[in-house]
Parts: C-alpha cells; sequence; structure tokens
C-alpha cells in the first residue's frame, strides 16, 4: 500500500500546491497547467517544475497517477510544446501591441522586457533554456513570434525544449522517488524544487532592490528608457 506524501508546502495557497492540484484534477489538471505556463499569459504564476517532479514522485508511488510513465511523459511533452506554439503563433498576430499595452494585476511590462532580453541574450537556444526559468518560460515563445523568428528553427528548438524540460524533469522524480531517503524526505525534497523553481524571481528582486537602495545614475536611466523606447518602436514596426 502506497504511503500519502504528507502535503507541506505551505508556500502558497492550495492551488498553487502541485500535490493538491494532481489529487484534485488529476492528468488532465497536469496538462492543462503545462500548456497554460509554456505559451499563455495567465501561465505564468502557475507551478512548473514542482509540478512536474510532483507527477513523477506520484507515478512512482502509484498514488493519484496510475498511469505508465512512458504514457505521462509523453502527455506532458506534447502539452509542453503545443504550449509553445500557441504562444509563438500568439507573439506573430497580436505581440507587437503588447510593449504599448498598459500594465494590468495580471500583466506586467517588465515580464515580457525580461522575456525580450533573456531572448535577444540566447537567440534561438532561449527557447530551450527559458523552459527552466519561472515566467521567462511563458513570454519567451511570445517575444520569438513577435520577433518573426524563423518557425522551422523554432518548432526544432521547441520539441527539445519540451522533451528536456517535460520528459526530463517528470522522468528525474519518478526515479528520485524511488529512492528511500528521498521517499522518507519528500516534504522537504518537495519544497527545495519549489524554492529553486523560484530562485530566480528572489535574484531578480534582490538585484532590483540592491540597484534601488544605491541609486540609479541618470545616464542609467537614461540607457533603460532609450532601450524600452527602441524595443517598443522596434516592435510597433510590425
Amino acid at each position: 500500500m502506497s504511503t500519502p506524501i504528507t502535503t507541506t508546502l505551505a508556500l502558497g495557497p492550495d492551488w498553487l500546491d502541485p500535490e493538491w492540484l494532481i489529487s484534485t484534477f488529476g492528468l488532465i489538471g497536469i496538462l492543462v497547467i503545462v500548456f497554460a505556463e509554456s505559451g499563455l499569459l495567465i501561465g505564468f504564476f502557475l507551478p512548473g517544475d514542482s509540478l512536474l517532479f510532483t507527477t513523477g514522485l506520484l507515478v512512482a508511488d502509484g498514488q493519484y497517477l496510475k498511469y505508465p510513465l512512458w504514457l505521462v511523459c509523453l502527455l506532458i511533452t506534447i502539452a509542453a510544446i503545443a504550449g509553445d506554439q500557441v504562444g509563438y503563433l500568439f507573439g506573430r498576430k497580436v505581440g507587437p501591441a503588447l510593449f504599448r499595452r498598459p500594465n494590468s494585476r495580471l500583466f506586467k511590462q517588465e515580464n515580457l522586457l525580461k522575456a525580450h532580453e533573456f531572448f535577444e541574450k540566447y537567440g534561438a537556444r532561449s527557447i530551450v533554456l527559458a523552459r527552466f526559468v519561472p515566467i521567462v518560460r511563458t513570454f519567451t515563445p511570445i517575444v520569438a513570434g513577435v520577433s518573426r523568428m524563423n518557425y522551422r528553427t523554432f518548432v526544432i528548438y521547441n520539441v527539445v525544449g519540451g522533451i528536456l524540460w517535460g520528459t526530463g524533469v517528470t522522468v528525474l522524480g519518478y526515479f528520485l522517488g524511488q529512492i528511500p531517503f528521498v521517499k522518507t524526505n519528500i516534504e522537504f525534497i518537495l519544497i527545495a524544487i519549489v524554492g529553486l523553481s523560484v530562485l530566480p524571481i528572489v535574484f531578480e528582486l534582490l538585484r532590483a532592490r540592491m540597484a534601488a537602495k544605491r541609486g540609479v545614475t541618470p545616464q542609467e536611466r537614461a540607457a533603460a528608457e532609450e532601450a524600452i523606447r527602441e524595443t517598443r518602436e522596434h516592435y510597433g514596426k510590425h
């Protein structure tokens, strides 16, 4: 008889707890979340890495998910790839207007601009690398669409990224979930996974706070404003 995984992830509301989501909505819920986080603007706050890792754990444990690992990985990978495809197509059609869209409760210009900087820095590789960076993974395919990235190139990197993230993180959770030490300390493992997944966000917040404390020089402020203006003008032409 499988031992229930104790949910001690009191890091947010229940609907952000991976185990609660899986126990409530099952495999369909996992696929919907992966799809939404991979390319829909509203999906940036959803759990990604921790959800996939927990999925692998629960498949190994036989609790809530009684499907073979290969099937779960295949469906998750398809959902991840499909999500990025939708994000890319959305970016091609509507993307330029996003850089002129005012901030709202669910949309922040800074998230889009960070994804743009990430895309500019890593080019096509960003489609793969962004899979492992919360928030950025939601906006990067949209930015790729806005930038009119070669579609064939995007598809190739999207498939590679979808496999590495969707299958890789799930398989990691599956095999680690069978290690006695991991099984007896599962709550701490899940907390660590969540912590690692939000580490980039914490780093950005700390860097912004440090910059605010030391003050921004007029030159730095002018350069930042010029970069934002050029970005908006560039995308406004498409």
